[in-house]
């Protein structure tokens, strides 16, 4: 079960990424940072923020956005600008991509990235806590 999170830990994965997490994102780390989610019928690893609280937090935390995005994005045909949240452990990506209309903003909906298909992502309902 994934440990929740603070405030400080969030702010410093925003900072990192140069963008604010959507609301429901940032809602569902502060009660538990990482774990599963269910989204278009998959269980998906949610990826959480850093968390230096203690060791076990460190621990808990080692998959956390920022790394796993960086990750993401040594993948051909990722969206550079994509920011990486979830995985299905089969290479598929649930992300979150820009707000056109406010740079430094993300859509408040993720998209499914899928691996090894020449196709955009396709945007999905926010999934349930």
């Amino acid at each position: 079960m994934a440990l929740p999170t603070t405030e400080p830990f969030i702010a410093a994965a925003e900072a990192h990424l140069g963008v604010a997490l959507p609301g429901w994102l940032r809602a569902r780390l502060l009660l538990a940072n990482g774990g599963n989610l269910e989204a278009e019928g998959e269980y998906w690893e949610l990826f959480s923020v850093l968390d230096t609280t203690d060791r076990r937090r460190i621990t808990r935390s080692a998959t956390n956005i920022p790394g796993e995005t960086a990750a993401a994005r040594e993948w051909v045909g990722f969206p550079p600008q994509a920011i990486a949240i979830a995985s299905n452990g089969g290479g598929d990506y649930l992300i979150l991509m820009p707000d056109g209309q406010t740079p430094p903003q993300l859509c408040e909906a993720p998209f499914i990235w899928l691996h090894g298909v020449d196709e955009p992502p396709v945007q999905i309902a926010i999934p349930a806590p």
